[in-house]
């Protein structure tokens, strides 16, 4: 019987409160896989120039191998129509490779699932592929408004990868022995990996993920890239980061919590949040059979587990409430609390390599006095390094994780917003629950007091990560509160003896989250400033009150301005359309080219056109998308400009060069020949169509991807066209590539026809099958001089059986008369 494998190997990355970083996980199935499900490709579909589309729910990406591996797999929805173009437009974008991006020759651009948020504003992010290695720091995320139209884009990269070798000259075993030197006792580490680490200038490295004690005795995970050229320790993120909390109990009681009865037995199991329950230090769900919990007696683990639970469902409401998002992980799930961590400690980890067993986690535990610590501070802090994680780029680095934290523990509180006498809105860390008996850790209106730095400077990167909030949770009460709020809030002193105005605590907490919707692996202070301000830009179109307190509280904690922010004005704004460079085609074949541009007033509705394009391509005046099939050979000066509703505008200029094809004359019929356009012009099954990496086009970045299941499955794609009644000839002409996970020459369980329908007669004009295997795409041509005078509709049919797949993945079609 022939079966299909999958393997995988995950990417781990955890988190603690009070000490350390944190990472995210990714599921990366690798090896040659011998079948792929349906949910394996990225499928959009194009129809009548409304872009719908199929998105996904969840990404697993591959490392490729041979000529039948794939390379994501997804689980394909229907869209909402901003999301659609969302991710239509970020492909365009990404296919014409936009030079912010800094896509190499030999790079793949992967995209994973869309974020959407308040105000019809979506986050296309994307990881970075370079000959099938991961590359750390290739990630990007490309922002819209609900139109289609980019508003911002963000990179991790700042140079390409071109050129560069990925034969390692030292060993994994000696990766792994440099990478375990972190790790004071008990160290272990996975299998090492080769990856690009591109965190600065790229090079090949080995990535080695090591686990065990560390020199302050706790349990500690640690992600550490060792130069495979060198041997030399690059850098090193740890992966399980631990913090504190405050407070010790929530109130006033009875606190109302949302559980589970099964039967005659009540369960601490949350209803509606998936994977969320509360649980003891043996994995077990606290259960009862009635559905009142706790004692009030703060060593008591259920009392414990009361806290808890009620601090994730407040932060629930607030993410939801305030933020537009669909819980923690961002797909209405989160992971267990448990609660009874022998340690002044708690702890955030994903599940993977080194942490703890049990999965996905938070732990809590106790105080000094033995009290369980989770309270909604606590909670919001460590669940706020979870939200860190599933969102774009992962934990946020250098110095700013912890200081994200504590953003949503500060906000849970707000939102909770406890009378006094238990855990009110304070903006301080740890101040009730009295972790080591020296009161709050960490004071965000005024760091000192605990010792922290209050301002920004270059040392603070590389500082201890909780020292290093410091400045970002400064930073924050300045933009929520201010520096002198009044009504009983403490004054706030800044770094430049300015006054800022805060805007409210709601306000600057979505700011903060759609920063970090933007975010990529290589966040930083410096970064966090320019996507406050774009997020802030970009949610508050038309109002610069917003942008400007952003700016004056970065200034204010000594955070400099960089060279990316933005700019905001409410009058005399500027469009500045971003310049692609010379481009180059070919007659005969689909191109297509993403224009972008800014505004400085935000939330305007630009309006494009174009002159001096080539023969054949035209833009689209609502998305700024440049496509079509070139029919002449020539150098053309093109300009591009870009209009919004109050008649600003900008233009940029660039050459585009279009030679011959080399064949194939006369008058082409088909429209959207390259598939470069989505599945305009084209009906049938939804999901041919696509931009996804996993099988590759012949130019361009789309193609027509029939099969490739391994399951039983038919699709097909098809599209109408007159043949002149004075024509000459008319030839039908495209390209294919088969591969194919059979193994038998003899049986053809896998096919694709080529088929003229005219009226209701159906004729082959060639049928394909896993026996046609080839590894490089191949042009087929036929002659259907027949039809002159007739409408007929060209279809390719797909039949596939119940395992091992086939993919027929066809580019570069053209029906051509003279």
């Amino acid at each position: 019987m022939r079966r299909k494998r999958f393997h995988s190997v995950r990417v781990f990355s955890g988190v603690h409160p009070s000490r350390g970083a944190a990472g995210r996980c990714l599921s990366h199935p690798t090896g040659p896989d011998r079948a792929r499900t349906k949910e394996c490709r990225v499928k959009r579909l194009v129809a009548g120039g409304a872009v719908a589309a199929l998105i996904t729910a969840a990404v697993v990406a591959v490392v490729p191998t041979g000529a039948n591996a794939t390379s994501t797999v997804r689980t394909d929805r229907p869209s909402p129509s901003a999301r659609a173009k969302a991710e239509h437009t970020a492909a365009a974008l990404v296919a014409s490779r936009a030079p912010a991006l800094h896509i190499g020759k030999e790079d793949t651009m992967v995209a994973q699932s869309t974020i959407s948020s308040t105000g019809g504003l979506q986050y296309v992010p994307y990881r970075r592929n370079y000959h099938h290695l991961s590359v750390v720091g290739g990630d990007a995320v490309v922002v819209t408004d609900s139109r289609g139209q980019v508003l911002a884009t963000s990179s991790g990269q700042k140079y390409r990868t071109d050129g560069l070798s990925t034969k390692a000259t030292v060993s994994a075993a000696r990766a792994a022995s440099v990478a375990k030197r972190l790790v004071a006792k008990q160290a272990r580490n996975a299998t090492p990996t080769r990856v690009v680490y591109a965190l600065g200038t790229p090079r090949l490295a080995w990535k080695v993920q090591v686990a065990g004690i560390s020199t302050k005795g706790e349990y500690t995970a640690i992600d550490a890239y060792v130069d495979a050229r060198t041997g030399k320790l690059i850098s090193s993120r740890e992966k399980v980061a631990y913090g504190t909390g405050t407070g010790k109990w929530n109130g006033p009681s009875p606190l109302s919590l949302s559980t589970t009865l099964s039967g005659s037995t009540y369960s601490m199991k949350h209803p509606t949040i998936t994977n969320f329950s509360c649980q003891n230090m043996s994995f077990v769900t606290l259960t009862g059979s009635d559905d009142s919990w706790g004692n009030g007696v703060g060593t008591n683990v259920e009392t414990g587990c009361v806290d808890a639970y009620f601090g994730i469902q407040q932060e629930n409401s607030m993410l939801s409430t305030w933020l537009g998002r669909n819980s923690f992980d961002g797909n209405g799930g989160a992971w267990p609390i448990r609660v009874g961590l022998d340690d002044e400690n708690a702890f955030y980890c994903d599940g993977s390599f080194g942490c703890p067993s049990g999965g996905m986690q938070v732990q809590i535990g106790h105080n000094t006095a033995g009290e369980w610590i989770g309270s909604l501070d606590v909670l919001g802090h460590e669940m706020g390094h979870g939200i860190d994680d599933h969102t774009p780029g992962g934990i946020s680095g250098s110095g700013t994780q912890e200081f994200i934290g504590d953003v949503f523990g500060a906000a849970t509180e707000g939102f909770a917003n406890e009378p006094s006498g238990y855990d009110t809105p304070d903006y301080t860390v740890g101040e009730e629950v009295n972790l080591v008996g020296s009161g709050p850790i960490r004071v965000m209106y005024d760091p000192s007091q605990v010792g922290d730095p209050n301002c920004y400077s270059s040392s603070i990167p590389n500082a201890e990560v909780h020292a290093a909030a410091g400045p970002g949770d400064h930073f924050f009460y300045l933009l929520a509160e201010g520096s002198n709020p009044g009504g009983g809030k403490p004054t706030s002193p800044t770094c430049n003896s300015s006054t800022v105005a805060g805007i409210g605590l709601q306000k600057a907490t979505q700011i903060m989250y759609n920063a970090m919707l933007m975010k990529t692996s290589s966040a930083s202070y410096l970064k966090y400033r320019t996507w406050t301000l774009t997020a802030a830009k970009n949610l508050y179109p038309g109002s610069c009150t917003e942008f400007n307190a952003v700016k004056a509280a970065w200034t204010a904690v000594s955070v400099p301005a960089q060279s990316g922010d933005p700019t905001c004005t409410t009058g005399g704004n500027t469009v500045t359309v971003a310049n692609p460079g010379s481009r180059t085609g070919t007659v005969g074949t689909a191109t297509s080219l993403q224009m972008t541009a800014t505004d400085s007033q935000a939330g305007q509705t630009l309006t494009w056109s174009a002159t001096g394009l080539p023969a054949g391509l035209s833009i689209n005046a609502s998305s700024g998308l440049i496509s079509g099939t070139p029919t002449t050979a020539a150098t053309n000066s093109v300009t591009v400009t870009a209009k919004d509703t109050t008649n600003a505008q900008g233009s940029t200029s660039f050459t585009w060069t279009i030679s011959t094809s080399g064949g194939g004359g006369g008058s082409q019929l088909l429209l959207n020949p390259g598939f470069e356009s989505g599945a305009v012009n084209w009906t049938g099954t939804a999901g041919p169509i696509t931009n996804n990496t996993g099988r590759p086009a012949r130019t361009g970045s789309w193609k027509m991807w029939l099969g490739g299941n391994g399951t039983t499955a038919t699709e097909n794609e098809a599209q109408s066209v007159t043949i002149p009644a004075s024509a000459t000839s008319a030839t039908l002409t495209f390209w294919i590539r088969i591969d194919t996970s059979e193994t038998t020459t003899s049986t053809a369980y896998d096919t694709a026809k080529v088929q003229i329908v005219n009226g209701s007669t159906t004729s082959t004009l060639a049928t394909y099958s896993n026996l046609n295997k080839n590894s490089t795409y191949v042009q087929k041509s036929f002659d259907v001089s027949a039809y002159k005078g007739k409408t007929i509709s060209v279809k390719f049919l797909m039949n596939e059986d119940s395992s091992l797949q086939t993919s027929f993945v066809v580019d570069d079609t053209a029906l051509n008369v003279s």
